[in-house]
């Protein structure tokens, strides 16, 4: 007698799937992050050099350098930066949608070391001295573009002005710096057309006051872009450019078209060759690969990953991944099936039998995988860590979600006496027995 019980409770479970993907899978694909070769960006490696000779370049000098760069990008307004270190001096920095690529490439590389000095370039204060955040670009009374600073104590820039003031005057400047290099002067700066300095202004009392105000020849453009870059602040290392590289959004979208298209048209071969070749089983393991695709890009967006072409790459093997263990599962049931054995033995057997043989392949890819992610770099880490999400959702769905919902319809015995339904033909049974 057949159990209707259980087909129900089949068909309600498959429209609850439906369900949740149907209304869902929309936004999930929507929030799904691009990464630079499909969205269009810009791509910088760095090598990462001490700034003075007697330093050496440590893990935490690499880490602190990382923080620093992810400080600046927030600047950029890039959502999802991906900044990696390479090796023991390398640094690869990829940034996703940025349009303006020469402003990334400069607040990037500038180490923004801010320092103020006097006309015998002898440093009187430097960046530890401004307030967190305490650079903006504003205007003055004349409505010209100008930054204003806000030192940390107001006592130290006091002692400094005051200083200043009692000095000559031509030594009474305060002259301000963003990066000052071995070799600069004040002297000949000051005769140049455009010098290096930021400003030099002449002290004539103190200043009782945190407030600091650069003036000069800026524009607005100019004056927002110093301020963003001394709130950022300077980095600890020297960063030296060893490759660029720019992807255009045209480009990216077009390889993301490409590869999804040919993606869909794999994925649906496997559909018809799975319902051609197993009959009733290949739409269990469509139904179970529709949910693995969807669990892959929703944990893929909880884990806030970027999605770039090797990810979707390793989307797509995961499939067939997931697939190879639905026909190796298969095979199993139809060899018990033309042995003779009941549709109940053959299932139990055929997937006892078939266990081991798909969590071996699945475990030395995986480990694959992890070796792929602990020696790669950039894209390839991006490969394997979607392969080892792809392996494990197929695990869940294409092993244990697709024995759930064929062991209802054979607990149910609804396909008892009905070999076909798993393509094996009658005679193939009575050719064995």
């Amino acid at each position: 007698m057949v159990k209707k019980g259980r087909i129900f409770a089949f068909f309600l479970i498959v429209l609850l799937f439906a369900g949740v993907i149907g209304t869902t899978a929309m936004s999930v694909t929507k929030e799904t992050k691009l990464g630079l070769d499909l969205q269009g960006g810009f791509e910088v490696l760095y090598e990462v050099t001490p700034i003075e000779e007697t330093e050496e370049i440590t893990e935490q000098t690499l880490s602190a350098t990382v923080t620093a760069l992810n400080q600046r990008v927030n600047v950029l307004g890039v959502s999802e930066p991906v900044i990696q270190i390479e090796g023991d001096n390398r640094i690869r920095v990829q940034l996703a949608g940025v349009d303006d690529q020469e402003t990334a490439r400069q607040l990037l590389a500038t180490e923004a070391e801010l320092t103020f000095r006097d006309v015998d370039d002898n440093v009187l204060l430097d960046g530890s001295d401004l307030q967190q955040n305490g650079a903006a670009g504003e205007f003055d009374q004349t409505n010209r573009p100008i930054v204003t600073l806000t030192m940390q104590d107001a006592e130290r820039f006091a002692e400094v002005t005051r200083d200043l003031s009692q000095r000559p005057m031509g030594e009474n400047i305060l002259v301000i710096w963003l990066d000052f290099e071995e070799g600069d002067s004040y002297v000949e700066e000051a005769t140049k057309e455009e010098p290096k300095f930021l400003s030099a202004a002449n002290v004539n009392q103190t200043i009782n006051s945190r407030n600091v105000m650069i003036e000069g020849n800026f524009t607005t453009e100019e004056t927002r872009h110093i301020s963003e870059i001394l709130n950022a602040g300077s980095l600890p290392v020297q960063l030296d450019e060893l490759f660029s590289n720019s992807v255009g959004a045209s480009l990216g979208e077009q390889a993301m078209v490409q590869t999804v298209y040919a993606g869909i048209i794999g994925i649906a071969l496997i559909f018809v060759f799975m319902l051609v070749y197993y009959r009733f089983p290949g739409i269990i393991a469509v139904i179970t690969l529709s949910v693995y695709t969807y669990l892959v890009l929703l944990i893929f967006n909880l884990m806030n990953a970027v999605l770039t072409l090797p990810g979707i790459a390793a989307l797509i093997l995961g499939v067939g991944m997931a697939v190879d263990a639905n026909i190796i599962t298969y095979e199993r049931i139809r060899e018990e099936l033309r042995a003779g054995k009941s549709t109940m033995s053959a299932f139990k057997a055929g997937t006892r039998r078939s266990f081991t043989t798909i969590l071996d392949a699945n475990l030395t890819t995986i480990l694959a995988a992890c070796v792929m992610f602990y020696f790669g770099t950039s894209s390839v880490r991006g490969f394997a860590i979607v392969l080892i999400i792809s392996i494990l959702t197929s695990f869940l769905t294409a092993v244990l979600g697709s024995r759930l919902l064929l062991g209802m319809w054979v607990s149910s015995k609804f396909l008892n006496k009905r070999p076909g339904w798993f393509g094996v033909k009658e005679r193939d049974i009575n050719e064995l027995q």
